[in-house]
């Protein structure tokens, strides 16, 4: 069998928007602002889900790379903002590591807060601080799965060395959700952990293994 390629690409309209974007974002309102607006373009252009996400170069306050949700399109469930976002900047660095040796340190911008998959994959990164819009219980109140996160779990960012500053622009972001579902586009989610009508029966169970 020949078997396929594995390509995430951002949308079209992306190349546009960053050339009438500014060069640089001096404070985390103005970087929130630039990622809350490119949320909002993805959902009007119907090229994926409300979420958004940028890195930025601490020190100089610009733009790497932008990230937005392309997990329909892609037929990709890890395809989220901030995977997408975090994987282009390493593209743009030539890197696997945007904390290595000799680069300035960077910040992840996100419209809402991490998902558990991505959580997940922020430490490994090499990203030095997040910093989130929407709470993840916005997310939740539009029907979206946030999986099972420690519900400290800034601060397991934090014992790593990663800052983490919450609530930016909050509203602001949590209106592009509501407006996303308002829209009534689809609301994707893992089952929720229960039945659903694609489902054939109970929700799994975990035994240990003797």
């Amino acid at each position: 069998m020949t078997l396929p390629e594995i390509r995430l690409t951002l949308p079209t309209w992306i190349e546009k928007f960053l050339s009438e974007a500014d060069a640089t974002y001096p404070s985390d309102e103005d970087k929130m602002a630039f990622v809350i607006a490119l949320s909002r373009r993805n959902i009007d252009e119907e090229t994926g889900g409300p979420f958004s996400a940028a890195v930025f170069d601490q020190t100089t306050h610009r733009l790497v790379a932008p990230g937005v949700n392309v997990v329909v399109g892609s037929q990709c469930s890890a395809a989220h903002a901030e995977i997408v976002a975090l994987g282009m900047a390493q593209q743009v660095l030539g890197t696997h590591d945007l904390g290595a040796p000799g680069l300035s340190p960077h910040v992840l911008v996100s419209s809402t807060e991490p998902c558990a998959m991505c959580l997940g994959a922020i430490p490994w990164s090499g990203i030095r601080r997040l910093v989130c819009g929407a709470t993840g219980e916005d997310a939740e109140s539009i029907g979206m799965d946030e999986g099972a996160k420690p519900p400290a779990w800034p601060e397991t960012l934090q014992a790593r060395g990663i800052e983490v500053t919450l609530s930016v622009r909050r509203e602001e972001a949590a209106q592009v959700l509501r407006d996303y579902a308002a829209s009534g586009a689809l609301i994707y989610n893992g089952r929720l952990g229960g039945e659903d009508e694609n489902s054939e029966g109970p929700p799994p169970t975990v035994s240990d293994r003797k």
